[in-house]
């Protein structure tokens, strides 16, 4: 499929997904919003792709926040629209039953930011800088940056960045547990793709089952406990399962199907 706004890549098992507005600093507009759900949608829904890699062109941002020209002149019945837009789609990834890993070069402010919280992990070059700096334009975040940042890095710090809107670096975001690793800039994609090869190696069904309980850990109208036990007994019902067992007890590696 032709994309305006992004472009897709499959490498093995591998969805490579990268925002396409350099010049932009790729920020995120209604376009790159709706060709964004079609690219999840139809990694989603391929049998052959078993992870998501999300990143940006140029090496100045990964998206240094939403399009801020197309919104400027919203009503408050338009904003809503816009915001609930945004979160529906940064929950869809969210919500993925295969791992999707954001490979941050540059700038992930604002929606950026936002967009790379929705991944399941985090990978930064040095120079990555981060924030939500909305309240410097009289804003809220609008893409659950709110609830993201401070599910992930505690109360008091997201707090703090969200209310100063101030910028921090790789380092800090590392130490505060928003990413899983920083990395130099010319290593970053070969750390994305060592990373996501040792999922890919792993079986397709219980990823997902892990991705499922970890997910409702957080989620207020359901039992983590009782998701962990019925994910559990899914996986016995698997393909991968027997051959995962199989594999164990004949001292071999596995050879997943996703099944």
């Amino acid at each position: 499929m032709n994309y305006q706004t992004i472009l897709t890549e499959k490498q093995g098992k591998i969805c490579k997904i990268l925002l396409n507005r350099p010049q932009q600093l790729n920020a995120l507009n209604t376009l790159v919003f709706s060709e964004l759900e079609t690219a999840f949608n139809r990694a989603a829904q391929d049998n052959d792709i078993w992870a998501v890699l999300i990143s940006g062109s140029g090496d100045k941002a990964f998206a240094a926040g939403a399009d801020i020209k197309e919104f400027a002149g919203f009503n408050k019945a338009q904003a809503k629209e816009l915001s609930a837009n945004g979160q529906r789609i940064f929950n869809l990834i969210a919500d993925m039953r295969k791992p999707v890993l954001a490979a941050i070069n540059g700038f992930a402010l604002g929606g950026g930011l936002e967009l790379a919280m929705a991944c399941h992990l985090r990978i930064a070059s040095e120079n990555a800088r981060f924030g939500q700096p909305e309240v410097s334009l009289g804003l809220t975040p609008g893409y659950a940056g709110t609830q993201r940042l401070t599910e992930l890095i505690g109360r008091s710090k997201a707090t703090e960045f969200l209310l100063s809107g101030e910028m921090f670096g790789a380092e800090e975001a590392l130490k505060l547990g928003l990413l899983n690793y920083v990395v130099p800039q010319s290593e970053l994609m070969n750390k994305a793709m060592e990373v996501l090869a040792k999922i890919t190696k792993q079986a397709p069904v219980a990823l997902a089952g892990v991705l499922k309980s970890v997910n409702a850990y957080f989620d207020k109208q359901t039992d983590g406990y009782q998701t962990e036990v019925n994910e559990f007994a899914h996986c016995f019902t698997s393909e991968d399962f027997k051959e995962g067992t199989s594999a164990f007890i004949e001292r071999r590696k596995p050879e997943f199907k996703g099944k």
